[in-house]
């Protein structure tokens, strides 16, 4: 007779309603299921995983009493699979459905959770990236840029970002358009102008533009349920939203 496989479970969650309901949707989904414990700070779990053996799965809320949970990660290996609890919309969080790292959001929601466990057991991730937890970390922790400073010959000017219409990649480089149609280079990829700049002001569109909502002139239906965009100060007319950024596009729009 085989015997059956309970899984085991840590909820790193402040707020004992929502670590209640978790709980009994956690037994809902699965009766078996044992909840090791509730922890309700980076402190007491930081203390949890030095004197116990790692759970099979960790449930996490990102904001805690005494900090945000990725310092747990600065104090110790954890290595059990990780699926995140967070009341941060889709768009600010979209690193993790990129890099496999899943979430739930508030309130919770059993389809949801049932898709993020069945996702965790089918998975071969055995631990989170810690290269994503660092940078969202990052992200909420630290300001946006609110400038950029640029090299114009001899001089070096300061570029406030409410001055900046968009991002661009050409031959290799970086460079930001202006609102007095001015081009500079940069010192930094589009993917770190990207990473260093407010979600809700810029969006990536496709691998070369970078824009603001501000720079945009027209948006056209195009093929396939894919969108044109036309700009200020450009006369580039096969700007295309790229088809995975559609639906985050449209929702960005709508914010």
């Amino acid at each position: 007779m085989k015997t059956k496989n309970y899984m085991r479970v840590l909820i790193i969650e402040d707020e004992s309603l929502a670590a209640e309901q978790l709980t009994n949707l956690l037994h809902k989904y699965d009766k078996s299921i044992t909840v090791l414990e509730v922890i309700e700070s980076v402190k007491n779990a930081v203390q949890w995983f030095k004197n116990n053996e790692k759970p099979e799965l960790v449930f996490m809320d990102i904001q805690l009493a005494d900090g945000i949970s990725f310092d747990i990660f600065d104090k110790v290996q954890l290595t059990s699979p990780v699926i995140f609890i967070t009341a941060y919309d889709q768009y600010a969080i979209r690193a993790f459905k990129v890099n496999s790292i899943d979430y739930l959001l508030k309130p919770l929601d059993f389809d949801e959770l049932k898709t993020a466990v069945d996702k965790f057991k089918n998975s071969k991730q055995s631990s989170v990236n810690q290269d994503i937890i660092e940078k969202f970390k990052n992200m909420l922790t630290n300001n946006y840029k609110n400038r950029f400073v640029i090299k114009v010959g001899e001089h070096i000017r300061p570029i406030n970002i409410e001055q900046i219409n968009y991002f661009y990649s050409f031959e290799k480089a970086t460079y930001i358009n202006t609102t007095e149609n001015r081009n500079y280079l940069i010192d930094y990829s589009l993917e770190q102008a990207e990473s260093l700049i407010d979600p809700n002001i810029f969006f990536r569109i496709n691998r070369k533009y970078l824009i603001s909502l501000a720079s945009v002139i027209d948006i056209i239906s195009y093929s396939n349920s894919r969108l044109k965009i036309k700009l200020v100060n450009t006369d580039e007319n096969d700007i295309i939203v790229s088809r995975e950024r559609v639906n985050d596009f449209k929702k960005w729009l709508d914010r």
